[in-house]
């Protein structure tokens, strides 16, 4: 059985061992852990947030919540990281998706908190931005919000819709910019002269 220390990656391995670094409560600190990297695992997140194994959507979600605590990003590429093991997996877009938040406080003082599909908490701030990526071609806006190191949520289109409701028109980089405003940082979204051409 010596001979056997190697196996291939899999989900059920990976469940385990991420089960048991996060007995201890709160996310488990992959930024220090540094496994040796055991292959690829087919298992992808897709721009909906939906998380598929083998293809299939997994249907627990206190499986998806315990993966997305040892999701790390690491340069261009995703991987689930464990003390013993890191395994790469596929993300169509962002690996979160922002599906509600909250306003509380107003003008200077306002602050709006994010919650993700995997219920992950996060106030837009200087240290969680709110950034908007423009398609090139058709202009449609995908906005999303840094949740934790490197990995952001994309924000929904209701969140979205419900953002530009509350949105003001301010100065940045020496232009008027429509954004909205979170813990005294200004996040600009869309050009106010194109808003005012359309």
């Amino acid at each position: 059985m010596s001979g056997q220390n190697h196996v291939n990656p899999s989900a059920e391995g990976i469940a385990q061992s991420a089960r048991a670094a996060s007995k201890k409560g709160g996310l488990p600190p992959v930024h220090l852990w540094n496994p040796p990297h055991c292959g690829d695992l087919d298992m992808r997140i897709a721009r909906d947030g939906t998380w598929f194994y083998l293809g299939t959507p997994i249907g627990r979600p206190e499986l998806v919540r315990l993966f997305s605590t040892i999701l790390r990003r690491d340069g261009d590429d995703y991987v689930l990281v464990t003390p013993v093991e890191k395994v790469g997996i596929t993300v169509d877009d962002a690996p979160f998706v922002a599906v509600d938040f909250d306003v509380s406080d107003a003008g200077e003082s306002q602050k709006l908190t994010f919650e993700t599909n995997v219920g992950d908490r996060v106030t837009a701030s200087a240290d969680a931005p709110i950034r908007v990526e423009r398609d090139s071609k058709t202009g449609e806006p995908s906005p999303y919000i840094l949740v934790r190191a490197n990995l952001e949520a994309l924000i929904d289109r209701k969140s979205f819709y419900r953002l530009v409701e509350i949105g003001t028109h301010e100065e940045h980089d020496g232009q008027n910019w429509f954004g909205v405003k979170s813990s005294g940082v200004f996040f600009p979204i869309i050009p106010s002269s194109e808003l005012t051409e359309a």
